[in-house]
């Protein structure tokens, strides 16, 4: 670093050196700009945003290193108990799934929540299939969540839920019902976006509210028999204004009910199974049932992953919406994962 870059970060006040630090990909980042001078060594604990990275790779890590969990463990319990900023603006922690430190978890989720967290998100990464983490029941009656990200955690609810602020919720490789569904969007009056990835467990999404605007339906798998051939998942949603169907779809089939206020979808999915005789058919009629379901939709997207799909459909003489037309599937556009738009063809 040259002297003059040096001089200007020197006469930066502190408030905007702690902003600086607060949007370093992780809080060990922060942490080590301590070394840089005196000054620096305590800034970190001025910071709005904690960030907590087990590693990029946790499952191979704790396989090569045991005692990584216990270090890294050790590691963020020291960081709470220096932190000095008593209002957060998030609070994020990836790590690999470990029974033996369910209690230390719960309470950084206790931590977040009595420092009024406004964005929280909490991922784990599992040896097996199925989610462990029960989440404590202070965590369903917390009104400081505007954003919440939750991945590998169990959801059980003993009574209402009350997430009066919470704007966008964002749900992975979880275990739902309709009635815990219908619990969340009911205790969150002025949620904007939903998004389910990868969860099972329930048969409908049924969205009444009318402050929910976007609903993403980020794949769809269940653990317990490995592929649910047989699973039907309806989405009821008459007021939703953007819809996005992505990633692989281990199912039968995905309905949409009510979708009549839509005006930008994107569709970008793969439906699998191994019943390959009827794998084609079955993803056609589901295609061709969204976008008929579609038509009247100002901006509607289809990825790559279904251009194979709308080439079958034309062969088979399928009559699109006079607004649409078929992709050139021999494009390098239609070879990979960008979006195409339909209303442009």
């Amino acid at each position: 670093m040259e002297t003059g870059e040096e001089d200007g970060i020197r006469v930066l006040p502190d408030y905007l050196l702690v902003e600086i630090l607060s949007r370093l990909p992780s809080t060990k980042d922060a942490i080590r700009t301590g070394i840089l001078s005196k000054r620096w060594k305590h800034l970190w604990t001025s910071v709005h945003t904690l960030i907590f990275k087990h590693s990029d790779d946790p499952l191979t890590q704790s396989r090569q290193n045991p005692n990584s969990m216990s270090d890294f463990i050790s590691f963020v319990e020291k960081a709470l108990t220096q932190c000095r900023q008593l209002k957060l603006k998030k609070f994020d922690v990836y790590i690999t799934y470990d029974i033996r430190f369910d209690s230390h978890f719960n309470n950084w989720i206790r931590y977040a929540i009595s420092r009024s967290v406004e964005e929280l998100k909490f991922k784990f990464w599992y040896r097996g299939l199925e989610a462990e983490f029960l989440l404590d029941q202070i965590f369903f009656i917390s009104s400081c969540f505007r954003d919440l990200t939750l991945e590998g955690c169990i959801l059980n609810p003993t009574g209402p839920i009350i997430w009066k602020n919470l704007r966008s919720l964002c749900i992975f490789n979880a275990k739902l019902d309709e009635d815990l569904i219908e619990n969340m969007l009911s205790g969150s009056p002025v949620l904007e976006t939903l998004e389910l990835g990868v969860c099972y467990g329930y048969r409908k999404i049924d969205i009444t509210s009318k402050s929910v605007k976007n609903l993403v339906f980020s794949g769809y798998s269940a653990p317990e028999d490995g592929y649910y051939l047989d699973d039907i998942i309806e989405i009821n949603a008459p007021n939703i204004l953007s819809l996005t169907i992505r990633n692989d779809l281990v199912l039968w089939k995905l309905l949409l009910l009510n979708v009549s206020s839509v005006v930008e979808a994107n569709l970008d999915f793969e439906k699998l199974g191994y019943r390959e005789t009827t794998l084609d058919e079955a993803e056609e009629d589901m295609l061709k049932g969204f976008i008929l379901n579609l038509h009247h939709v100002k901006d509607l997207k289809v990825g790559g992953f279904c251009s194979n799909v709308l080439s079958r459909l034309e062969v088979k003489g399928f009559t699109f919406p006079s607004n649409m037309k078929l992709p050139d599937v021999t494009s390098s556009s239609c070879v990979d994962n960008d979006l195409l738009d339909l209303d442009s063809w």
